[in-house]
């Protein structure tokens, strides 16, 4: 007797490429043997020391990022930059832990120098292996789109842009008249729906993308039925560009599909890797500013009557209401139904005040909140309950930002947007970059944004 397994359907998450999975463990896999090679070659012995900075230099930098698609120097000055910014993380670990004496020597010199420009030359051989593969002729897939609406054409576009064109769009497929159709969908037109699976057959088309709309579901039904005869792979594409999405993923829930399409990044390891940065370096940082943030507390205590830490109402993880630790730098203590922004000269703020707001010194004390869970060091700004109130009906999207903890700082401060947002178009762009974070989240743009936060603080006199 053969079980009846017809009602039992098995749902898979696409499976990551092989070019994906390269690049996760390209870089810091490289980064760790290059430095075992020098040490080899300098016939230098590996100490307990060692082992450890290869695994946090690989916690540090996996995943990697995939830079086979990028133009070469673009790719070249990014892995510059990541790799000078590990090397800064690693120089203030190594001083707090009075541990640099362990790294020194031509060994180390050589591993600087040489870990780039091997890093380079392995995404330089990755993009030509790419580039042969895809010209051969049986990777070469031909496509073809069921729906010559704006859905399809982007489609399209987003086909052409796959590498050395890997998939050849023949053209559409359609039963609307030409007012309802995308021009550029409409100069490729092959014909209508019922000539969809003669024409797959025919010419051996190897993919089907389906961009109808999903009130025409009966439709797609019967054009799956009549494609079943065939042997191409079929893709149906939701129309999903008014929305925001953010972590989208497909999932299996107990065998039930389920497509994410706002989840937060910060799940499974990510949580994990996200936690153990944000707790090793904050405890790091406040291990080496400990003594300028007293002399703060001194001066604002001297200089000001109120208490030195001010205390304000912010909406964290899912909206839940925390609480934020800055140095006191007004005189009043808003904090109620209405607060009202700083800007640039305002009375409110003490001499000392705007100083340490100038510097962002002021939010210090942010890193105990670290500590605490409540907040992370990069991550979307935290505003006052007041303002979240006020813009949540304003922006759209707005509280999707709220997926994620807080941060100190984070990608929207470092591309220009710090201090005053007076206009709701502040506010808006503001929100973009938080939201762009969310989709893009690795260790390395943390890192990243670290490294030029360093540099806005050092350099960046606008700040108030």
């Amino acid at each position: 007797m053969f079980e009846d397994r017809s009602h039992k359907r098995t749902f898979y998450s696409a499976p990551q490429s092989i070019q994906s999975f390269v690049a996760a463990i390209l870089e810091p896999s490289l980064i760790v043997l290059t430095y075992l090679a020098v040490l080899a070659w300098f016939d230098e012995p590996v100490l307990r020391a060692t082992y450890i900075l290869c695994l946090l230099v690989f916690a540090l930098t996996f995943p990697g990022r995939d830079r086979f698609a990028e133009h070469p120097v673009s790719a070249f000055l990014d892995i510059l930059w990541a790799w000078l910014t590990l090397l800064l993380i690693l120089g203030l670990f190594g001083y707090a832990t009075s541990s640099l004496h362990y790294f020194e020597g031509p060994a180390l010199v050589w591993w600087l120098a040489l870990t780039p420009l091997l890093q380079f030359a392995a995404v330089m051989a990755g993009r030509q292996l790419l580039r042969w593969r895809a010209a051969q002729p049986r990777h070469r897939r031909s496509a073809v789109i069921v729906g010559a609406g704006a859905l399809g054409a982007k489609t399209a576009q987003a086909l052409e842009r796959l590498p050395r064109h890997s998939v050849a769009c023949l053209g559409f497929f359609d039963d609307r008249g030409p007012d309802r159709l995308h021009p550029d969908a409409a100069r490729h037109l092959l014909g209508s729906l019922d000539r969809l699976s003669a024409y797959v057959r025919e010419q051996g088309v190897r993919e089907v993308y389906i961009t109808l709309p999903l009130g025409s579901q009966p439709r797609i039904v019967q054009l799956l039925e009549s494609l079943q005869g065939t042997t191409a792979s079929l893709f149906y594409v939701p129309d999903v560009f008014g929305i925001s999405i953010i972590q989208g993923r497909l999932q299996d829930l107990n065998g039930v599909p389920v497509v994410g399409i706002c989840d937060t990044p910060f799940t499974g390891t990510n949580e994990l890797i996200k936690r153990a940065s944000d707790v090793l370096l904050s405890a790091l940082i406040l291990l080496l500013v400990s003594p300028l943030m007293l002399l703060i507390a001194l001066g604002v205590k001297l200089s000001s009557p109120g208490p030195v830490i001010f205390r304000q109402r912010r909406n964290g993880l899912d909206g839940e209401e925390i609480t934020v630790y800055k140095f006191r730098t007004m005189r009043v203590l808003d904090d109620g139904e209405v607060v009202r922004q700083a800007t640039k000269d305002d009375p409110r703020v003490t001499p000392l005040g705007a100083l340490l707001r100038r510097s962002s010194l002021d939010e210090l004390p942010q890193f105990i909140n670290v500590l605490q869970g409540r907040m992370s060091i990069v991550g979307p700004r935290p505003h006052a309950v007041a303002h979240n109130e006020e813009y949540r009906t304003l922006i759209k999207a707005y509280m999707v930002r709220h997926k994620v903890k807080p941060g100190i700082t984070g990608w929207a401060q470092v591309n220009g947007l710090r201090g005053e947002t007076d206009t709701i178009e502040k506010m808006k762009l503001r929100v973009e970059y938080d939201l762009e974070y969310l989709r893009n989240w690795s260790l390395g743009l943390d890192l990243q944004i670290i490294v030029r936060t360093i540099r806005l603080v050092l350099f960046d006199r606008h700040a108030y």
